[in-house]
């Protein structure tokens, strides 16, 4: 008796999970990196400048912006384009932000992901998303990042102050 010929093994191209490109979801708490919960418009503008030149934001990339509902009109103006999440309350955008990580799957879908804010919060979001393959840079300003946030990422990019002052402490004088 014969042997059974053995068959190649196909591919089942309905059920295959498509290769998506490389590319960057830029995760922004734009209350933590303009260090106001309402930030003014111009300064957003500025920051999404500052952004833009020291990390870089390519044709294909996302960019999320979690702020509470004061900061809305101040973020779409300054910073349009965007996908914008919105939550008051203590850690609102945060929450959001970590939201969009949870849910949408993003470590297959994005090779890169730049966490734009120092709070400890994302630490082990940012832990999660290298553990499963994903570059991660947090993007901050000076001494305005959490140690632990510190430690997970990959990269850190501080901000430049000079070219986008924090507003002036009431308390200060």
């Amino acid at each position: 008796m014969l042997a059974p010929a053995t068959r190649r093994a196909r591919r089942d191209t309905r059920t295959a999970r498509p290769s998506f490109p490389a590319r960057t979801i830029h995760l922004i708490d734009i209350e933590n990196l303009a260090g106001t919960g309402i930030p003014a418009e111009e300064q957003v503008a500025d920051l999404r400048r500052a952004y833009a030149a020291r990390v870089g934001i390519g044709p294909m990339d996302q960019v999320v912006i979690g702020c509470n509902h004061n900061a809305l009109p101040a973020a779409g103006h300054g910073w349009p384009g965007a996908r914008y999440l919105i939550r008051s309350g203590p850690d609102g955008a945060d929450v959001e932000l970590l939201t969009v990580i949870e849910r949408e799957n993003i470590a297959a879908r994005f090779t890169h992901v730049a966490i734009a804010s120092g709070d400890h919060i994302f630490t082990w979001a940012a832990a999660g998303l290298a553990a499963a393959g994903c570059q991660v840079t947090v993007v901050t300003r000076p001494a305005r990042i959490a140690a632990s946030l510190r430690v997970a990422a990959q990269h850190l990019i501080y901000l430049d102050p000079a070219a986008v002052p924090f507003p002036a402490r009431p308390d200060a004088a």
